[in-house]
């Protein structure tokens, strides 16, 4: 490799760490903002999102730039391709955070609902997924990565149970309807940052191996690699 793409893809690799540290302290404030009905956190949450969406957009640029000026093949356009997509999953759970931090910060001036809804063990699940997709990232670690896809199952089936759960609990106190629907986007919310954890995972995969997993996770380990 040229010396000056290595160090075009060290800077572009350095760029994409910090972008999923930032976006991974995102979520976690987001669902502390939750938990704890904290409005004001919830509202830095919602004003940082420009913050993450400058970073992408320096990332994607940085990616084109390298394309055009180096025109990669094989290993580093493979890692350049992978980080234009991860780049985009990292900004949607970004934008996914806010959503989060919104309903926050609404339920914080709401009445806690009657029902007991299993919401921590919801976040933690998520938030483990989107830390073991940067993880398997940052150490380009292919057994990181497919654990997240086998993991992904379990935070739908969440998703849906909360869903009845929440729907029966509007039966019971409808006057509470607004403060169960924020909750219920909530939860859809959540899975889908599970969905683009598990998308990151699968690029990393990519990254590493060539592999295209995108349409294979019910097999991932018969694709695993010994």
């Amino acid at each position: 490799m040229p010396k000056r793409l290595q160090r075009e893809i060290e800077k572009l690799k350095k760029k994409i760490l910090v972008l999923g540290a930032v976006v991974e302290e995102r979520v976690g404030l987001a669902l502390k903002a939750m938990k704890e009905r904290d409005a004001k956190l919830a509202e830095q949450v919602i004003a940082g999102d420009i913050d993450i969406d400058q970073m992408e957009v320096d990332l994607e640029e940085e990616c084109l730039k390298i394309l055009v000026l180096h025109q990669p093949v094989a290993v580093d356009l493979r890692f350049i391709i992978a980080v234009l997509k991860i780049n985009n999953d990292l900004e949607r759970i970004g934008d996914l955070a806010v959503n989060i931090a919104e309903r926050g910060a609404f339920l914080a001036t709401q009445h806690p609902v009657e029902e007991s809804l299993d919401f921590p063990t919801m976040f933690d699940k998520t938030r483990q997924m989107l830390k073991k997709s940067l993880d398997a990232l940052v150490n380009m670690d292919t057994d990181i990565a497919f654990e997240v896809l086998a993991e992904d199952d379990e935070v739908d089936k969440m998703n849906q149970a909360m869903y009845l759960k929440i729907e029966e609990a509007i039966l019971y106190h409808p006057e509470q309807i607004k403060a169960y629907i924020h909750l219920l986007s909530t939860s859809r919310h959540l899975e889908r940052i599970a969905d683009h954890a598990t998308n990151i995972a699968e690029d990393v995969i990519y990254m590493i191996t060539g592999d295209i997993v995108r349409h294979s996770a019910e097999d991932y380990s018969k694709l695993k690699k010994p």
